[in-house]
């Protein structure tokens, strides 16, 4: 005879690394004019963040796109061109400026959307580990009294680990009025289930 318990453990951890989503797009009368005017909006966006020091690995094209507008088919009003880029920026501190650089390339400039993250999550998934080892642990020991029989060894383990939205950071008050960045990167929930199968003794 055999019982599986299923335990959880989490963890908060401050991210520590944003990862932007931005680009240009611009329109223009012919496709020629949209694109070649998308790549040079493409390169200064691209110049600035290498002035702020991001470094080349860091940025990402993720979009290249260029098609008509219309008006009402098949009457073309104008040719639409975009490059997006994902870029990683590794001091927080800095999230503000590089938002507000991306911003100052121009009327081409688009900002759609940011994601936060721990680097390196080891260290807190090891702590959710250890927690949802326990918790599952506990059960097996409870379902064994219940049952009037004595816990044998784990003869499984099988893991998932998840994460959730980043939650508020909470923060004394006067940190809070010292620091004037509009971003705030929360802290990220990291989780980890674990499934332990016993055996009875």
């Amino acid at each position: 005879m055999d019982i599986t318990v299923v335990g959880e453990g989490t963890v908060l951890a401050a991210p520590d690394t944003l990862r932007l989503y931005a680009g240009v797009e611009v329109r223009r009368a012919s496709a020629a004019e949209s694109f070649t005017a998308a790549r040079a909006a493409a390169a200064r966006l691209t110049e600035v963040l290498r002035q702020e020091g991001i470094a080349a690995e860091d940025v990402r094209t993720t979009e290249l796109s260029l098609g008509p507008e219309y008006e009402a088919y098949p009457k073309v009003t104008a040719y639409r061109a975009a490059q997006g880029v994902e870029v990683v920026v590794r001091d927080l501190a800095r999230a503000d400026r590089i938002i507000d650089t991306v911003a100052g390339v121009g009327e081409e400039a688009r900002l759609n959307g940011l994601a936060f993250e721990v680097s390196d999550p080891s260290g807190p998934l090891s702590e959710a580990r250890t927690r949802a080892f326990r918790d599952a642990a506990g059960k097996a020991a409870q379902y064994a009294g219940l049952a009037g029989r004595p816990l044998g060894r784990v003869v499984s383990v099988t893991e998932e680990i998840g994460g959730g939205p980043p939650q508020p950071l909470l923060r004394a008050a006067t940190m809070a009025a010292e620091d004037a960045s509009s971003i705030n990167p929360g802290r990220q929930t990291l989780t980890v289930t674990v499934r332990l199968g016993y055996d009875f003794a």
